[in-house]
């Protein structure tokens, strides 16, 4: 926007001189800005690193409290012993009693659970403390603390605190025995194995190793007393249940035997009565003959049909064979003769004769062997009545012998069952006997424990390492509220991020004593700081270097004068005609560094009380050559109304006509309107920023007032930067001492090296670095304290 500034101002009493008006438009810096973009938070090592640079004294200090701490509480605590003995646990694969009890286990974990549980029962305890006789020793009853204060005197003076046992009765020292046992015994079972490590803790050594074996020894004799007693008892009842099942057993035989005698009963060696051995006889018999009958029987028929010479019988028998033989012979020979003579010839027959007889008889052979066959058939069929009837007169007989038995049953079985029981009992009786002398163990002692040689507490490097991280913990922790509380700019990179505006120079720390001198000498580190921000301000325009200059900070005290003070000296080295006009009109500081009287100023030319001879007097030329100083005039009581009046306006536009530059030195932004309205008539304004010292809030809110009303503002200069700080020399490796002092270093005399001119001999640079930087911490410390306050 383009406004065109008259001369004068409604209201005054008469113009202003032609020489600082000016009659071209004056440019007002644009409203419109854009909001940068704020970046993403990245964390990244190097972050970390800094972090731990910048408190490095901080954690050197929580690092050597957690060291101190993990060693007094290591001298606090009472060193303590451990001895371990390995037991193996013997799960028991017999069975000792089949029927009434069954003592075999599965091999699964409950068996060692169990056996662990028992390890750490108080009457195991209790066993330990009577055959160890610990309630008789003092220094296991009554042991020292294990962590108390009054160690570390006993270790320094060699105090030892006793207790009289004789003030407890044996009930109260057993008690007291048992706890410390089950208090410091632990049991443990190794994974994958039958094997349980027994382990006890004690401050003697010696304690440590025999209560160990001691409990290991004792958990083995306590199973096997059990064993035994079991074993007493079982024999005993056993004994009495075998006389009374003796007794049973007799008197069974016994009515067993009187009544078969009564009811005729005999019994074969297979317990079988004779009846049905007889029966079972006859039945084999009956059948064999039954099947002899059917075989004569088919004989028979065959012979009645007519062909009983073609039977078995007949055909194998020898003389039948014979005779039918020679009739084949003969037959033969009569056949043979017949062609020569007739059957009437006396030879054939003869012949005839012959074979006839030989006829008769074979009919005779055959005649006799079927007869026989038909006498063998009714044999059979007479054997076979025989047999049914002497079965059947049996079948009768067992009859009457099944109602008998009935009775003899009973009685036999209760014998058999009397029998069994008593033959159980007596094996289970010979098994009590031989267990009872093998007194069969629960577990076996692998490695007995050996004697501590050394504690294994307290340890010195795990206290130590606890503590360590404790207080790393704690001093990680104190450093992120410090840091959330720490809510000032303490690196140009939070600058940049905060208010989204470059930083154009970085202005190193200085001790107030050295800032005249720093200031005076152009080859120093203040001085080349503000000749590099020079540079940047000659670059931060399309245009280069804006007319007229607002310098200005959020708060006091930033160096805002000091920082106009300074460029005003570098432009004018340059052969730029340079005014400095100082419109802090409630705090002026430009006339003290110029050595200049405020008399006469600003607030003289804006209120009109002046003479006209009086205004050259106004702008005085100052022993720095192009520079000319406007101080700030008598102070008025309403600062705000004379900076946006258009005197004010017109003011600016002379001067920039007859100035290269015009650097205006504002008032502090926060609380006040005096640097925004003057932002709107500046080309452009430099936002001071201090490190460690304006909060960041208050920067924020600063540069939202000022674009608010319409700044250009151009960038940000961070002043009182500890550019000596390792953190900061770390991480912006182009700021450091050394480099704003490059070439500032002059030949020294032999001898001198290292003093500067007026340093006493032996004085080091460094302590007072160091205490400088003390100085100016404490400072921001207690400016942050009455802000907040």
């Amino acid at each position: 926007m383009n406004r065109q500034i008259q001369p004068g101002g409604p209201g005054s009493a008469y113009p202003l001189p032609s020489e600082y008006l000016y009659d071209g438009p004056y440019r007002y810096a644009s409203y419109g800005y854009r909001e940068p973009e704020p970046e993403p938070d990245s964390f990244s090592p190097l972050t970390l690193l800094l972090y731990v640079v910048r408190y490095r004294w901080l954690i050197a200090f929580v690092m050597a409290v957690g060291v101190v701490c993990g060693a007094v509480f290591t001298m606090m605590q009472t060193p303590r012993y451990m001895a371990t003995v390995q037991l193996e646990v013997l799960v028991p694969s017999a069975k000792v009693f089949q029927d009434i009890e069954v003592v075999s286990e599965v091999s699964d974990v409950r068996s060692f659970l169990t056996a662990r549980e028992k390890l750490r029962s108080r009457a195991l305890a209790q066993r330990t403390v009577y055959e160890l006789g610990l309630t008789d020793k003092q220094d296991f009853l009554f042991p020292k603390p294990d962590f108390s204060p009054f160690n570390l005197f006993a270790r320094a003076f060699g105090i030892d605190r006793t207790t009289d046992i004789a003030q407890y009765s044996p009930e109260q020292r057993e008690a007291i025995a048992v706890g410390r046992v089950m208090q410091n015994l632990s049991v443990d079972l190794v994974t994958n194995t039958s094997l349980l490590k027994v382990s006890f803790s004690d401050q003697n050594p010696v304690y440590a190793q025999s209560v160990a074996n001691q409990v290991a020894q004792s958990f083995i004799d306590q199973r096997v007393d059990q064993t035994s007693e079991t074993s007493g008892l079982a024999r005993q009842f056993i004994q009495e249940q075998v006389v009374q099942v003796k007794d049973r057993l007799q008197q069974s035989e016994k009515a067993l035997v009187d009544y078969a005698k009564e009811a005729g009963i005999t019994v074969t060696g297979d317990e079988n009565s004779l009846i049905s051995a007889n029966m079972t006889a006859i039945n084999g018999a009956l059948a064999k003959a039954i099947e002899e009958q059917l075989e004569y029987g088919r004989l028979v028929q065959q012979i009645d049909a007519g062909r009983g010479d073609g039977l078995e019988q007949v055909l194998k028998s020898e003389g039948l064979e014979r005779i039918r033989g020679r009739i084949a012979e003969l037959s033969a020979e009569y056949q043979q003769k017949l062609s020569l003579f007739k059957p009437g010839f006396p030879e054939m027959q003869q012949l005839n004769s012959q074979i006839q007889e030989l006829r008769k008889q074979a009919n005779n052979g055959i005649a006799v062997i079927t007869e026989s066959i038909r006498l063998k058939h009714e044999e059979t069929v007479t054997k076979v009545s025989d047999l049914r009837s002497k079965l059947a007169e049996l079948e009768a007989e067992q009859a009457v012998y099944q109602d008998k038995n009935i009775q003899y049953t009973i009685l036999k079985r209760d014998v058999e069952s009397y029998r069994s029981q008593y033959e159980s009992l007596i094996d289970k009786l010979n098994d009590i006997g031989v267990g009872a002398d093998l007194k069969t163990q629960n577990a076996a002692i692998v490695d007995l424990a050996v004697l501590p040689g050394a504690p294994y507490s307290p340890r010195m490097t795990i206290n130590v390492a606890l503590a360590l991280s404790l207080f790393l913990t704690l001093g990680a922790a104190l450093i992120y509220v410090l840091e959330l509380l720490n809510n000032t700019f303490s690196n140009p990179e939070q600058v940049e991020k905060e208010l989204g505006l470059p930083v154009l120079g970085i202005l190193p720390s200085v001790d107030e004593r050295d800032i005249a001198n720093a200031l005076a000498d152009q080859r120093s580190g203040l001085s080349e700081a503000y000749r590099s921000l020079r540079t940047a301000l000659q670059f931060s325009g399309s245009e280069g270097m804006p007319r007229t200059l607002l310098v200005t900070s959020s708060e006091p005290s930033e160096g805002k004068s000091t920082t106009a003070f300074k460029l005003a000296q570098d432009f004018a080295s340059l052969n730029t005609s340079v005014l400095l006009v100082d419109a802090d009109m409630r705090k002026p500081n430009v006339h003290r560094l110029f050595g200049l009287d405020n008399t006469l100023g600003l607030s003289n030319l804006l209120t009109n009380t002046i003479r006209r001879e009086d205004y050259p007097k106004l702008l005085r030329t100052t022993k720095f050559q192009n520079i000319t100083v406007l101080t700030s005039g008598t102070i008025p009581p309403n600062p705000a109304d004379l900076l946006s009046s258009s005197r004010m306006a017109a003011a600016l536009s002379g001067f920039s006509k007859r100035y290269d530059l015009v650097i205006i030195d504002a008032p502090p932004i926060v609380g006040l309107s005096d640097a925004p309205i003057l932002s709107r008539l500046a080309d452009g304004s430099l936002l001071v920023v201090s490190a460690n010292q304006v909060t960041r809030k208050s920067a924020v809110n600063a540069l939202k007032r000022l674009r608010a009303a319409g700044a250009n503002v151009l960038g940000t200069t961070l002043s009182k930067f500890a550019v000596s700080r390792l953190d900061y020399n770390y991480a912006y490796r182009y700021i450091n001492s050394d480099y704003y002092s490059y070439g500032a270093e002059t030949p020294r005399l032999a001898g001198t090296a290292g003093r500067m001119e007026g340093e006493e001999v032996g004085q080091d640079p460094t302590l007072g670095d160091l205490a400088r930087g003390v100085r100016g911490r404490f400072g921001a410390f207690v400016a942050r304290l009455k802000q907040a306050g």
